[in-house]
């Protein structure tokens, strides 16, 4: 990875995290067909800083770290605000949210006892992350859009977040620690 830093996606993914305001905002005033649009805005920018950091050849270090974290704060939020504005139950947001903070203190625990170490994503968060995307897609929209009665599927995506949540948090717990017992023998 090269150590540029103002890179198209890189700009393309700061600017993803100024929407997360006009989002939160748009959600708060209960606005939820711009909140909508901002979303896919958002979501469609993610795509393409992506595909622009490969085709370009313009991945960066600071990328790496900064397009996991506007994912991870767009996600968080939305979360929180859709808790608040009583969209999604505050027992699953709290769950997303532990799930989030156990792999937080991991990372830093793993960072300052043994220097960095990479940990790529395994199946069961990227899965975890995709039913979480489409949770809050759904919630909004059926916000936007009532008519189309989505409480059903909303329903079954607040199984499979919990279930993927617990799961993925559990799995990266045994792994890590799988994988840092195996590398101190």
């Amino acid at each position: 990875m090269k150590g540029r830093i103002w890179t198209v996606p890189n700009q393309i993914t700061l600017l993803r995290l100024g929407f997360l305001p006009f989002f939160l905002i748009l959600i708060s005033y209960e606005r939820y067909k711009w909140a909508l649009l901002v979303l896919v805005v958002a979501g469609l920018s993610d795509g393409i800083d992506g595909l622009l950091a490969r085709s370009l050849n313009q991945r960066s270090s600071l990328g790496a770290y900064l397009d996991p974290i506007a994912d991870k704060l767009l996600l968080s939020s939305s979360f929180v605000i859709l808790a608040f504005k009583k969209q999604i139950a505050w027992w699953l947001t709290i769950i997303v949210f532990s799930r989030d903070i156990l792999i937080l203190v991991v990372a830093v625990v793993i960072l300052l006892i043994s220097g960095y170490r990479p940990f790529p994503p395994s199946i069961f968060g990227k899965l975890t992350t995709a039913f979480q995307i489409i949770l809050v897609f759904t919630v909004v929209f059926s916000a936007a859009y009532p008519d189309f009665h989505l409480r059903k599927i909303i329903h079954l995506l607040v199984y499979g977040v919990t279930f993927f949540s617990i799961f993925s948090a559990l799995h990266y717990s045994f792994s890590t620690a799988r994988h840092l017992s195996s590398s101190s023998s």
